[in-house]
This record gives structure tokens, C-alpha cells and sequence, in this order.
């Protein structure tokens, strides 16, 4: 449905989990019509709860008063262990939790794979620029060889 682009760029990802997200009736809506933004979200843990932040899901057209507001906080379901885990390494290591992807699995259900991610340095990320498109060129020197 909605992919994080940016976040591979901006971060090294370090661990990833799948969490459940408590959405509302409109907003399960939208999410279905793929009018869902992730570029600036991020989890928080708070009182032993995972939140997802800064994440805009559209109003739904036909959703009149009963829309959802766009970029309110939203509840990852997650296991206790799994946010205690996600908790001490974000704090202990100064790392961030970002979202990378929103997806709808196989049974209907809204799921989005978070992360632990370590911010890149400039450099890193000129590092990151040149070898994929060292790559490119790799794939095109290829493609004309044959």
C-alpha cells in the first residue's frame, strides 16, 4: 500500500518487526485506496505502548463527519516483549524506530513493518548515491553486451 523510500536513504536499518495498527472505520478505508504517507512518521514508546506518529492517512471521500483526523497518533499492536525490546535499544542506543512500509496481509488486516534505524552521516549517504549508481551503470554496460 504505502512504502518509506526515504527511510532506507536517511537511516541504516538495523532490525525490522511486523506490528498490528488500531486504525477506524475511514481510515482502514483509505488506507485501501493506498492514500497513505509515511515520510515523516516515527514510533514512540509510551507507558509500556508502541505510537505511531506523524504518519498523514487521507480522509475518506465518502466519509462525511465521521472522518478521522489526518496525522493523529495511532496504537501499534505489538507484544509486550517486542516493546520492551524496541524501548531499551531506542534509548540505549540512540537509535530511532521508524516505519518502513503499510500493507494489508492476507486476511485483511492493516499491518506496518517498523524498524530500528541508525541515522546516516553526509557522507554515508554520498556513499549510498554513488555505488547505486555505480550499480546502474553496471546493469546498463550489461544490458548493451547483449
Amino acid at each position: 500500500m504505502a512504502t518509506n523510500r526515504r527511510a532506507r536513504f536517511e537511516y541504516f536499518i538495523e532490525e525490522t518487526y511486523e506490528a498490528g495498527i488500531v486504525l477506524t472505520g475511514t481510515e482502514i478505508k483509505s488506507v485501501r485506496d493506498g492514500r497513505v504517507n509515511l515520510q515523516d512518521g516515527f514510533v514512540l514508546v509510551r507507558d509500556g505502548e508502541a505510537f505511531l506518529f506523524n504518519v498523514h492517512i487521507a480522509h475518506y471521500a465518502q466519509g462525511n463527519i465521521h472522518n478521522h483526523l489526518e496525522t493523529r497518533p495511532r496504537k501499534l499492536l505489538l507484544h509486550k516483549r517486542q516493546i520492551a525490546e524496541l524501548h531499551a535499544q531506542a534509548t540505549q542506543r540512540k537509535w530511532t524506530i521508524v516505519p518502513l512500509r503499510l500493507y494489508i496481509n492476507e486476511q485483511g488486516r492493516a499491518k506496518v513493518e517498523i524498524a530500528l534505524a541508525r541515522g546516516k552521516q553526509v557522507h554515508d549517504k554520498r556513499e549510498t548515491i554513488a555505488k547505486r549508481e555505480s550499480e546502474r551503470e553496471i546493469r546498463r554496460a550489461l544490458k548493451r553486451d547483449y
